[in-house]
Formats: structure tokens, C-alpha cells, sequence
């Protein structure tokens, strides 16, 4: 095999490997699916052997791309991983380039560990982009316009998972969002049991929020909770009391979610549903900005005991699986500038 394969085709193979489907592949990487079927022909032909098989109904790795995929995966890391170690012997710490941290609002879990950051390390240029939903933000840390996320990790496809790094920061207690005129909005809380009948708004449809829509559905299974079929995002506070006040769902949310005029927010009890918050970030990322961060999360759940569960809480299964895969595994609290394996 040529030495002299550019990381494009590798990344443009191991998109299509992961995803088994071009078209996807191709958003995955942001590029138009012509140039990628373009680059994964290029690298067939260095190989010289075909590396999938396609037909007009599935896409299959060939022997050839199996034994190629752990090489290719390897080749970017470590690409990934030179290209920091580069940019941090041109400038040393002090000429780094600004950290783009994707947070879903001001005042939830991920703004809250940012301002932390930027408070203790305030020589730092931290840059906070909103995004929502960790799929989308996944993806976008892949192709490079994000560093780091908040988000349920749990509910992320193992093909993006495959190349993250991440740890727990908070169980984040959970609401539901009212009318001023619905039924349950007098009470000062709700009981997960007291929303059987009622169809929440759970983010189904939206491609950027897939894991928060399976949280819902665990989370109501065989209670005779609904979850409000595919719809469009509202986006804006404008847009979101329109909605509201034209369908009148409840809104299933963090407990810190901002007040919006004409609706209350209500936490939710017996149960307490836990949505676990984890901090990702792209595997080899090595910055002076992503250490302000782990240290931040470190004070913050230490001092708001932000990863407790106590008792009359719940957590989905596979949640509780992977928290306890990470402590049996020993990587649950990262030091500043070392990634867990």
C-alpha cells in the first residue's frame, strides 16, 4: 500500500464503514456525496481492492475494508493527536486557539460548567456556540466546528461514540413545562404517574436530539405517557410560547430550563428522572481550555454533589450500565489534559 494516503480519504472510508450508507456518510463529513463516493473510489485504488460492496439497496465492507478499518481509525487518531501537539509547539499554551464549546442555553449544566471555566482561568478564549442536541453537536465536533459538548452519551450511536472521549458531570434533575392553564399546573410539582393521558413533547423527529427522544421513551414506557409524534422544532422563545400556547403539551425539560412567559415549569417526583449530563469532547483533543473545563466540572460537582442519586431518583438502564462500565473501569474522574481510554 502507498505511504502517502491523505487523512481525507481515511476519514471519508471510515465515515462510510461506520455509517454503511454514502448518503449519511456524506452529512456526517460535510461534504457532497459525489466528493466522498469520489475519495473512497481514490483510496480503492490505492488499496488496489474493493473495500465495500454496494448495491442500489445496502452498502457492506468486503474483507478488505474490515482488516483496513482499525489501521484507518488508528492513522487519524494519531493525526488528530500531531496536528495538537503541532499547533501546540508552534505557539506553546499561551497562542492556542480559542475552544468552541457548544451549550445548549445559559443557567443549564453546560453554561454553568463554562462560566466556571471562564471564571477560573479568565486569560483563556472560551467561545460558546448553542446547539441542540448531542447528536447534532457530535457531529459537529467530528468535522471540527466544535471541541466540546454537553449531553445524554448513553443515547449517542457507537459509531460517533467510537470517536469521543467523555465523562459523567451531573444528574440532572427533570420537569415538565405547562400551560398556565393545564390541568396540573397549579401544583407545585408533578408525579410522573400524574402525566398518564397527556402526549409530551420529547424532541421526536429531530435528527439532532435522538437521545433525548429514547430518555423519553424509557422514561414513560407502560406509564400511558405519550410522546408527541415527529414536528418541528420551535426554536426562539417567540416561537416556543406560540406553540405552546397553540397545543398546549407539556414539555418535558431540565429543571433549570429558562421561564418562558405563559407556561410554568414543574419538577418532576416520585419517581425523580435523572438525565445524566456528560462533557464530550473529540478523542486526542490536547488544550489548555479543556483542562479550565475538567477542572471546572470537578469543583462543581463536588460542591453541588451534582452526580448523587438519591433515593426515589431514576435513571434509565443503559445510562446506569455505562456509569457503572466507567467506575469498574476506573476513568470516571479524568485529570486536567489526560483523556480517559
Amino acid at each position: 500500500m502507498p505511504h502517502d494516503i491523505e487523512p481525507r480519504l481515511l476519514r471519508a472510508f471510515a465515515a462510510v464503514a461506520e455509517e454503511l450508507h454514502f448518503t449519511r456518510a456524506a452529512a456526517r463529513t460535510y461534504v457532497a456525496q459525489q466528493a466522498l463516493s469520489r475519495d473512497v473510489r481514490r483510496l480503492e485504488e490505492r488499496v488496489g481492492a474493493e473495500l465495500f460492496l454496494r448495491t442500489t439497496r445496502r452498502v457492506e465492507l468486503t474483507a478488505a475494508g474490515e482488516r483496513l478499518l482499525p489501521h484507518a481509525r488508528r492513522v487519524l487518531r494519531a493525526h488528530d493527536e500531531l496536528a495538537a501537539a503541532l499547533a501546540e509547539v508552534r505557539g506553546g499554551p499561551a497562542a492556542h486557539r480559542p475552544l468552541i464549546v457548544d451549550v445548549l442555553g445559559p443557567g443549564l449544566t453546560s453554561g454553568r460548567v463554562l462560566d466556571e471555566a471562564r471564571r477560573a482561568a479568565p486569560e483563556l478564549d472560551l467561545v460558546a456556540r448553542f446547539h441542540s442536541g448531542l447528536t447534532g453537536a457530535a457531529a459537529e465536533i467530528l468535522a471540527g466546528r466544535f471541541d466540546v459538548s454537553f449531553g445524554r452519551v448513553a443515547g449517542l450511536a457507537p459509531s460517533l461514540l467510537a470517536h469521543l472521549e467523555h465523562r459523567p458531570v451531573r444528574h440532572e434533575p427533570l420537569a415538565v413545562i405547562l400551560r398556565e392553564d393545564h390541568r396540573l399546573a397549579g401544583r407545585t410539582a408533578v408525579p410522573l404517574d400524574g402525566l398518564a393521558g397527556e402526549t409530551v413533547y420529547a424532541g421526536a423527529g429531530n435528527p439532532e436530539t435522538p437521545e433525548w427522544t429514547d430518555y423519553a421513551r424509557l422514561l414513560f414506557e407502560g406509564r400511558g405517557i405519550g410522546i408527541v409524534p415527529p414536528a418541528p422544532l420551535a426554536v426562539g422563545v417567540e416561537e416556543f410560547v406560540r406553540v405552546m400556547r397553540r397545543y398546549g403539551n407539556p414539555v418535558l425539560a431540565s429543571v433549570d430550563f429558562p421561564d418562558m412567559p405563559g407556561t410554568v415549569r414543574l419538577p418532576i417526583t416520585d419517581p425523580v428522572p435523572l438525565s445524566p449530563v456528560s462533557m464530550v469532547w473529540r478523542r486526542g483533543l490536547r488544550h489548555p481550555g479543556l483542562d479550565a473545563l475538567h477542572t471546572a466540572v470537578d469543583r462543581l460537582t463536588a460542591d453541588g454533589r451534582w452526580l448523587a442519586r438519591p433515593a426515589g431518583t431514576w435513571l434509565p438502564e443503559p445510562d446506569a450500565r455505562l456509569l457503572r462500565a466507567r467506575h469498574a473501569g476506573g476513568v470516571d474522574r479524568p485529570g486536567p489534559g489526560r483523556a480517559p481510554v
